[in-house]
């Protein structure tokens, strides 16, 4: 019979302020737990071991995680990188990444530590592949459908689950967590400063703006949600008054309904980017709130700087001038209309700016409209892209993933976003850090951006010597600086980061064969 060694949990331990706490433990493994305690097996490593990913998964983790990311390359991408720094920290720490079959055949063969394993549910939902024609109803899918073999694959594990860290968006994985005494991790992969906004989303309906007509009133700014500074409703996430966004949006507050529920909550951001935000949401919500940093996959960069790699546009990046290339990406998802993309291609074509364009499904396209200054790819490395020096500037969609990424490298943008939380992200770079411009200035939806508008301000842009781009480059350097700092030992993120693997590791359930 396998001996449990540990049956401990704790509520509400780091909230003082409640009357009641619950604990429960099993007597039989108090030896084994102070054994491990005196063997100091539990003490964390530095994360940025380069040799973490060669180590073999232990035989007897201490600690367990579940990890269950929305099925989506945007919500996957910053859970693999989390579970990567939380591994790397530590070689006791196993975890088990969930996602769905179609999905793992999507991911299987991308590199990672051998303490992260995956796990597969059945394919319930539809299809990546097809998601976008219906994003409502797979969206509901996701909500409704994937509880149950969740639930069933959690009796099926080699180790009972010392805790789950969980996408936001699945509020049902809490439940499960719940009814099952299993700590529960809340890993929000936005920004805290959206998160504030949906938060408060009650305040925008108190206040007649939600929803609104953003052709009529998108100019009109707000300044009375908690840690945001002043916002043109046109940039919040909550503009939309179609059905279908909110179906959308209704799915989205659900999960903020669970959130006190859960046990931790999880920023992937850094503090002094959105040091407002994060205090007042640490001052309105009990639960202990981590800011574990950008969850980008930068160790790649630092462990191999120069990786013996034969991707030509490396090379073609390696031979053009310092800050001369005008980086554009629009994202995995949602993109820009057919006729918009038109006007950017002629506008690069036109500017004689030197560019590097990922336009997937359309390279071979608009190869023939975009001239010779540069060049279009179906998919790039993009942070080690974006950390070339030949780069000069980002035309970005504004996803929050992107969004890190070039904050990171110092890499100043222009900004052209489309939906969600996109256009609050492309505030929070114009307004609040001074990182970059707006391509857009109209706020309507369906105005298009006409190629004279997109040779202008990519040539302002793109020019070193103006005093406008002087200063938003200088700023973005010293972002960057931030940045660095906060994940270097001593850093806010990097204290956070162990701060959340400590407790884990304490209040930890695990099981020895």
């Amino acid at each position: 019979m396998p001996l449990t060694s540990l049956n401990y949990f704790m509520y509400g331990i780091r909230n003082s302020h409640k009357p009641k706490t619950k604990i429960r433990f099993k007597l039989s493994s108090i030896f084994t737990f102070v054994s491990s305690i005196l063997s100091k097996n539990i003490l964390p490593h530095n994360y940025s071991s380069p040799n973490m990913a060669m180590e073999e998964a232990p035989q007897t983790p201490l600690c367990h995680i579940v990890a269950m990311p929305y099925p989506a390359r945007g919500h996957i991408n910053p859970m693999m990188n989390l579970c990567k720094l939380l591994v790397f920290n530590n070689k006791n720490i196993l975890v088990t990444f969930v996602v769905t079959e179609e999905w793992l055949s999507f991911i299987s063969s991308d590199p990672k530590p051998d303490n992260i394993i995956f796990r597969s549910i059945p394919n319930i939902i539809p299809s990546e592949l097809i998601r976008g024609r219906d994003h409502p109803a797979f969206m509901e899918a996701i909500m409704t459908k994937m509880e149950e073999p969740f639930d069933e694959l959690l009796d099926k594990l080699d180790y009972s689950p010392s805790i789950i860290v969980h996408d936001t968006m699945l509020y049902w994985v809490v439940v499960v967590g719940n009814k099952r005494n299993i700590p529960v991790a809340s890993f929000w992969t936005m920004s805290a400063s959206i998160f504030s906004v949906f938060l408060h989303q009650h305040l925008l309906e108190q206040n007649g703006h939600y929803p609104i007509n953003i052709s009529e009133n998108g100019d009109e700014r707000v300044n009375y949600i908690p840690g945001i500074s002043s916002t043109r409703l046109a940039d919040l996430p909550l503009n939309d008054n179609s059905n279908r966004s909110k179906r959308m949006m209704q799915m989205t507050l659900k999960g903020f309904q669970w959130i006190h529920k859960a046990q931790y909550l999880l920023f992937t951001s850094i503090y002094e980017l959105e040091s407002q935000a994060i205090d007042t949401l640490k001052s309105k919500l009990s639960l202990p709130i981590y800011t574990i940093g950008l969850t980008i996959p930068h160790l790649n960069l630092k462990n191999n700087p120069k990786p013996n790699i034969n991707n030509s546009y490396i090379e073609w990046l390696d031979s053009q001038p310092i800050g001369s290339v005008l980086y554009i990406a629009q994202g995995s998802f949602f993109s820009a209309s057919s006729e918009q993309i038109n006007e950017i291609a002629n506008a690069l074509c036109e500017s004689n700016v030197r560019f590097l364009w990922v336009a997937r499904g359309e390279a071979t396209r608009l190869k023939q409209i975009c001239g010779h200054m540069g060049l279009v790819l179906e998919w790039c490395d993009q942070l080690r892209v974006l950390s070339h020096s030949s780069i000069g500037g980002f035309w970005s969609h504004c996803g929050w993933n992107s969004t890190k990424e070039s904050v990171f490298v110092g890499v100043p943008f222009l900004t052209f976003p489309i939906n969600l939380d996109q256009p609050f992200n492309s505030k929070m770079i114009v307004e609040d850090w001074k990182i970059g411009l707006r391509v857009k200035k109209d706020v309507k939806g369906d105005i298009l951006v006409k190629k004279c508008e997109i040779v202008k301000i990519i040539c302002e842009f793109m020019d070193l010597d103006s005093d406008l781009t002087r200063d938003i480059r200088d700023r973005s350097r010293n972002l960057k600086k931030i940045c660095c700092q906060a994940i270097e030992n001593g850093g806010s993120a990097h204290k956070d980061l162990n701060g959340f693997i400590s407790d884990m590791l304490h209040y930890s359930k695990f099981t020895y064969a």
